[in-house]
């Protein structure tokens, strides 16, 4: 069975005055947790219409690596360090394609999701208007460089993959968000 990495997004609510020290305490956290067995990567995003607001992310290879973080003595130290600063206001833990499809507003302060992502049929149009241009450009520029056809299917799926999840998907379900919500 292949496991699925998975991304735990995190609504914290900053207290006054304490923007500041809530920053460097995140900083802090993504820091040690960079350090931990299966962390992918994380950051933090403040919201546009709440300045109080703030979504930090966290992606870990599996359930399993995420799981050990969460009951780290390491992670433990760091939130017992951040008491006060601020409070989660809701958790969510999203995993594969849809994770792009889940606009915060539908988090609550369960973790648990009260809207669903988008149906599928709206969810494979946006994958394919990020997959078409993509890759129509490399096939007119790389492909004729490699004549052997798994070469030129592994190197081709090597730079799609990670420009659809990490630059594309990101950039268009941004500007699609009014008809998915739809």
């Amino acid at each position: 069975m292949t496991e699925t990495s998975v991304t735990t997004s995190v609504v914290r609510r900053i207290s006054d005055g304490r923007e500041q020290e809530f920053v460097a305490w995140t900083d802090a956290g993504i820091s040690i947790v960079r350090t931990f067995p299966g962390f992918l990567g994380g950051g933090w995003l403040r919201s546009s219409s709440d300045p109080s607001e703030y979504y930090v992310l966290y992606r870990f290879a599996s359930d399993d690596t995420l799981d050990d973080w969460l009951a780290s003595p390491l992670r433990k130290a760091w939130v017992a360090r951040g008491e006060g600063v601020a409070d989660d206001a809701a958790t969510h833990r999203l995993t594969g394609i849809e994770g792009w499809f889940e606009p915060q507003s539908n988090l609550t302060n369960a973790v648990r999701v009260v809207g669903a992502p988008p149906p599928r049929w709206k969810q494979g149009i946006t994958i394919w208007i990020a997959f078409f241009p993509l890759s129509l450009v490399l096939n007119f520029l790389v492909a004729p460089h490699i004549p052997n056809v798994v070469l030129r299917t592994l190197v081709l799926t090597l730079i799609n993959t990670p420009l659809m999840v990490y630059v594309l998907l990101p950039f268009i379900t941004a500007r699609l968000a009014p008809w998915l919500a739809r």
